[in-house]
């Protein structure tokens, strides 16, 4: 985690001693031990006065590497440290110039992607400014210039492969299929259908991958209809594709009907295929003027169409800057719940799982299989997919079984993460930026407060995905898409976000996770049920710490101290095993009769 506390695990982490040599020439060793990374190297130091938000100017030493900023506090009183990958920097500025002459008045500002801010003060003599601006410049935004992802230097070795967590061919088996109306096509396989789809894909059994050549030509970026998800027992399914390509003339494509009323066919109880545009209704009409469009009722028969509402990604990006406004770096509470209403921040996460409810309700009654677009089928779309099946299938609340949805739905599906989050590039302003991956997971944490024992992992779990969607030091969420990432070989050249977190899982569990099979969960997606995520938002802020659950605290002391006792009796078994004729009772037999479920 990207955050002001960070301890690394020493298997992962060198903590290096940085000698440097002083101006009168000795090697002087400045007793700072700097975490870093196998495959980190430092790049330059600097005295600097960091511009606190909440404690004041504090004089401190800051060290670059070609990962990170670290900052250590130089002074008595003051044991801060500031450990910031350079990922997370969306823009830097120069403050002051030449003339300033206020106190702290030059120096550089730094707007980081995970809602805080950097202020950095220095001498205006000897470049110092220039230095440090240009070596950050330099290794926050490698990509323009010339230079890797952090993600391709890191030389991390965990016990487990976070690459193979996800198999699709294996995840298709375990929800049954291929089966009588599905088949697996390898139309896809190199990349020359749809080249920001996946190599394999589930489609009805009954079409032919020359009818699949046509459909791809109605729809928007080649993006077809495609099974994300099939119910175990009533057989209805999710599909996710792009919007078809009517334009301003309502054209009609004869191939794409009839695929439509294929997929509907693939469950023989349903008249009617659900059609969910995760738009306003006037903007799936604006989109016409552009070729693009929605399923009209009498071009699709046996279709029902619904628009769910759900804003783009300009809208999404502004609501996020103002919430930014409002907890960084100070909370007014005197107009708190007012400002938080402007944001509209939680109206947003409202309509997108409102829209999931909709889609999972649909399919878990058998009603009628579901077909989810939005624009061009990678934003909205996997927002709704992926969370209607969170809601259906248990398996997914589980730590690998969401490692396999975020691959699915998010990841092998094309969401744009590359052009999302601007990894490595200096464009901050770039339009394609947008928070819709971080709205999911703030979706996903708002389901987890409202059923606290359904999800194995914890909020630390959800902290870690975002705090590494913007580290660069994984190759997880690099790149736009899956041929993208097989053309830069990401998995044979970087270390996968879950290889670390499998690797310790204990750290992410959910202590009160109890295992249910088949459990469909709908959260209240009303207003006085939805809250804005603290210890995400406004983590940065000293003041605003919410305090751990004390529940939650007492539980894992009790689990501690029931292994405590396991293995005192483990001891005492081992020292009068040898005195005792029979063989020895297992410590687990002892206990089973004093083990509570918590």
């Amino acid at each position: 985690m990207a955050s002001a506390s960070t301890k690394y695990n020493s298997h992962s982490l060198e903590n290096e001693s940085i000698q440097r040599t002083s101006r009168d020439g000795l090697n002087r060793d400045l007793g700072e031990t700097v975490p870093r990374l196998p495959g980190e190297t430092l790049i330059t130091d600097k005295e600097v006065i960091y511009i606190c938000p909440f404690n004041g100017p504090i004089k401190g030493r800051v060290y670059i590497t070609n990962y990170r900023l670290y900052l250590r506090s130089l002074e008595m009183d003051s044991a801060l440290i500031l450990d910031v990958p350079l990922g997370v920097i969306s823009r830097i500025e120069k403050m002051g110039g030449a003339t300033s002459r206020g106190e702290n008045s030059y120096g550089l500002d730094i707007t980081c992607k995970d809602m805080r801010n950097l202020r950095f003060a220095l001498k205006q003599e000897g470049h110092s400014r220039r230095d440090m601006f240009e070596t950050l410049t330099r290794y926050a935004f490698p990509l323009a210039h010339s230079l890797p992802l952090f993600a391709f230097l890191n030389e991390e070795k965990f016990n487990v492969d976070g690459w193979t967590v996800y198999n699709p061919v294996e995840e298709y088996r375990r929800q049954g299929l291929p089966n009588h109306n599905w088949r697996l096509t390898f139309i896809n396989k190199c990349y020359e259908l749809c080249d920001t789809y996946p190599a394999l894909l589930m489609v009805p059994y009954r079409t032919s991958d020359e009818d699949l050549r046509r459909v791809a030509a109605f729809r928007s970026r080649n993006r077809i209809p495609v099974l994300s998800w099939i119910h175990p027992e009533n057989k209805t399914a999710i599909v996710r594709c792009s919007q078809p390509l009517v334009g301003m003339s309502g054209k009609r494509n004869k191939d794409d009907e009839k695929y439509l009323d294929a997929i509907r066919e693939t469950n023989k109880q349903n008249s009617k295929l659900t059609i969910y545009d995760a738009r306003p209704s006037v903007n799936a009409v604006a989109n016409k003027a552009t070729g693009g469009g929605y399923e009209s009722d009498d071009a699709y028969h046996n279709a029902e169409l619904s628009f769910l509402d759900i804003h783009n990604i300009h809208v999404m990006r502004e609501s996020l800057k103002k919430v930014k406004d409002i907890v960084y770096p100070n909370v007014e509470e005197s107009h708190w719940l007012s400002s938080l209403e402007s944001t509209h921040w939680l109206e947003h996460i409202k309509l997108v799982l409102t829209g999931a409810i909709q889609v999972a309700d649909k399919v878990s009654s058998g009603k009628s299989s579901v077909l989810v677009h939005c624009s061009d089928g990678w934003d909205r779309t996997a927002q709704l997919t992926s969370l209607a099946m969170l809601m259906l299938d248990s398996f997914y609340r589980s730590i690998e079984g969401f490692e396999i949805l975020v691959q699915k739905e998010w990841i092998s599906f094309g969401h744009k993460f590359a052009s999302r989050i601007g990894h490595g590039d200096k464009n901050h302003a770039d339009a394609d930026r947008s928070p819709i991956f971080l709205q999911f997971i703030d979706c996903v944490w708002q389901m987890s407060k409202q059923f606290p024992t359904a999800f194995e992992f914890n909020e630390r779990f959800l902290i870690t995905i975002l705090d590494h969607l913007y580290s660069c030091r994984f190759g997880t969420f690099l790149f736009n898409c899956e041929s993208a990432r097989e053309r830069q070989k990401v998995p044979e050249r970087t270390v996968s976000l879950w290889s670390m977190i499998n690797n310790n899982k204990e750290k992410f569990k959910n202590p009160f996770y109890t295992k249910e099979i088949n459990r469909v969960l709908y959260p209240v997606a009303s207003m006085r049920h939805l809250e804005l995520w603290v210890n995400y938002y406004i983590r940065w802020n000293p003041r605003i710490k919410q305090q751990p659950n004390p529940v939650e605290q007492r539980y894992m002391e009790l689990l501690a101290l029931r292994d405590d006792y396991i293995k005192q009796l483990e001891e005492l078994q081992l020292a009068n095993s040898a005195k005792l004729s029979d063989p020895p009772t297992s410590p687990s037999q002892m206990m089973s009769h004093v083990q509570t479920h918590f």
